[in-house]
């Protein structure tokens, strides 16, 4: 089941929205429970208080608290990387303003089914990869990460640094091997450099010889391997328009 919510001060606007998500939920087969807000700062209430949704479709030309502010608390202040979140808007000029939230996407109205649909589509084409997990051990203990909460991977010796959206643990073990054998088959986990795995999501920046993530981290492109990425980047970015 995929839980949504739906945030807009226009009652028609949310009940169109609500209408073409649970029929194309049902023409899916998958199961959807959806919750409709008319403010952002009741949705903001509700997430404070621990609600959680895997899909948020938000206006952004809102009153008090428009969408793009809801997307940076829920991004800044709740630390909640996994949300996807899909503005609309009848205006195209916040481009600027949105890159920050990092968006699943962005529809401008009207808006009509397909637009709807492909949406949908594309929310679980990327939540198919992200249901798969990284187990390590750590000791004596197991544990299993969903790896959309991986935002890079960091040799360091002989140990392998896993950084995580709220932590970072270390394991003892080569990150040739890790990419080999766990990341290789998902092309949203590239390798830019023999110290580093990292996820695509969590990358804001490409330059010509660094990657910079959301959190500001500076990773390094390997000179023989600055064409390949760039490659990567070109076919990923284009799967994502």
């Amino acid at each position: 089941m995929i839980k949504i919510a739906i945030c807009d001060d226009h009652n028609a606007i949310c009940s169109q929205v609500e209408t073409y998500v649970i029929n194309i939920c049902k023409d899916l087969r998958i199961k959807c429970e959806i919750d409709v807000y008319y403010s952002g700062e009741r949705l903001c209430q509700q997430l404070e208080k621990g609600e959680i949704y895997e899909l948020i479709f938000l206006d952004i030309e809102m009153g008090e608290t428009n969408g793009v502010e809801v997307g940076r608390k829920i991004r800044d202040e709740y630390n909640n990387e996994s949300l996807q979140i899909v503005y609309i808007s009848g205006k195209t000029e916040y481009a600027l303003d949105l890159f920050k939230v990092r968006p699943l996407d962005f529809i401008i109205k009207p808006l009509n089914k397909e637009k709807i649909e492909s949406i949908i589509n594309k929310y679980f084409k990327l939540t198919n990869l992200w249901s798969d997990v990284f187990t390590y051990k750590i000791k004596y203990d197991t544990f299993k990460v969903k790896l959309k909460n991986i935002k890079y991977l960091e040799s360091d010796g002989r140990k392998v640094k896993i950084h995580l959206i709220d932590r970072t643990d270390e394991i003892y073990s080569s990150l040739e091997d890790i990419y080999n054998n766990h990341f290789k088959k998902y092309e949203c986990f590239i390798y830019p450099h023999n110290s580093y795995i990292v996820n695509y999501e969590y990358v804001s920046i490409f330059e010509y010889e660094n990657l910079f993530l959301h959190d500001g981290t500076k990773i390094p492109i390997a000179q023989s391997k600055r064409k390949e990425i760039r490659n990567i980047h070109k076919n990923l970015d284009k799967e994502r328009k």
